[in-house]
């Protein structure tokens, strides 16, 4: 039996993803009228975690439970991954007691090894180079708002991070536009951006990138494990903080998001994110929903006649 891991956006093709929104979907419709829908009883989610998380674990263990499964909280600190076990003996061990593991940790490396040596499928909750779940949620909620993305813009503003390197991934396979700001020295790195051809479009001018998006994105400036870059950042990022007049440029119907957790004044104007055009309340609630059918559909495969 061939498992399947979801360690980058990229894992899955478009078609899939279109499935995963649909049954996104119709699980936040059940939940929303408290309907009951254990397709996972006595499965059981391994949750690894190196990096500190709110929304990540809420989300995991809150959508596994929710599923009638159980969900185990480990921290690296706490087990013998933080002890020196080498991360394919740990992957051996973990994926033999339980149905599927999730893990966030900072190198991608950790996560394709274990995944490489688990039998069970395995799930990027965050590492420095990716964040695949982040994305779902986020083009989930944007097809929720507005409706198809293929054919949209997309303006990235600040850091080209991990939750941008997702959105880049997402843009090739869902055919969407991607215009990306950032400081001089924040930029994607070449070999990355020409993987995307014209999918992807790089602006010197946060504004330039803005016009006439129909999403505006954007993340914490100093991302964790970056924290001894902060002062440096701040100072970089000074004229990256999404305000009303960057809005503005977008579409009047443009969306706001942000992954969260957000410093107000920095990255972005508590008018934006506390404002009409702000979704991040949705966003960060449809982690869960779209975590759940990706969680279905890699224990379950696809579920035939709407589950």
């Amino acid at each position: 039996m061939t498992i399947q891991h979801f360690l980058q956006f990229r894992d899955l093709p478009a078609e899939e993803f279109q499935y995963l929104f649909e049954r996104t979907r119709i699980i936040k419709d059940r939940f929303k009228r408290y309907e009951k829908y254990h397709p996972l009883v006595d499965r059981t989610m391994v949750m690894i975690f190196e990096k500190a998380s709110t929304r990540t674990r809420l989300s995991f263990e809150a959508g596994m439970q929710q599923l009638g499964g159980a969900a185990i909280y480990l921290n690296t600190r706490d087990s013998q991954l933080g002890r020196g076990e080498p991360v394919e003996d740990a992957a051996q061990v973990i994926s033999r007691m339980c149905d599927i593991v999730m893990i966030r940790t900072f190198e991608q490396d950790t996560v394709e090894r274990f995944a490489a040596h688990s039998r069970v499928p395995v799930v990027n909750g965050l590492t420095n180079e990716y964040h695949p779940c982040q994305i779902l949620a986020d083009i989930y909620t944007f097809i929720e708002h507005r409706g198809p993305i293929a054919g949209r813009k997309v303006a990235w503003i600040g850091d080209s991070n991990n939750v941008c390197n997702s959105w880049l991934q997402a843009a090739e396979l869902l055919d969407f536009e991607m215009c990306v700001s950032t400081p001089p020295g924040y930029e994607i790195e070449p070999e990355r951006a020409g993987r995307f051809g014209g999918r992807v479009e790089q602006f010197e001018d946060p504004m330039q990138a803005c016009a006439d998006a129909d999403l505006v994105t954007t993340d914490v400036w100093t991302s964790m494990g970056f924290e001894e870059e902060n002062e440096q950042r701040r100072r970089a990022f000074a004229d990256w903080c999404v305000d009303a007049d960057m809005m503005r440029m977008a579409k009047p119907d443009a969306l706001f998001m942000h992954c969260l957790p957000a410093h107000r004044g920095e990255e972005v104007s508590s008018e934006v994110i506390d404002g009409p055009q702000s979704v991040v309340w949705d966003e960060a609630e449809n982690r869960l929903h779209a975590q759940k059918a990706l969680i279905e559909y890699l224990m379950l495969g696809r579920v035939k006649g709407g589950g």
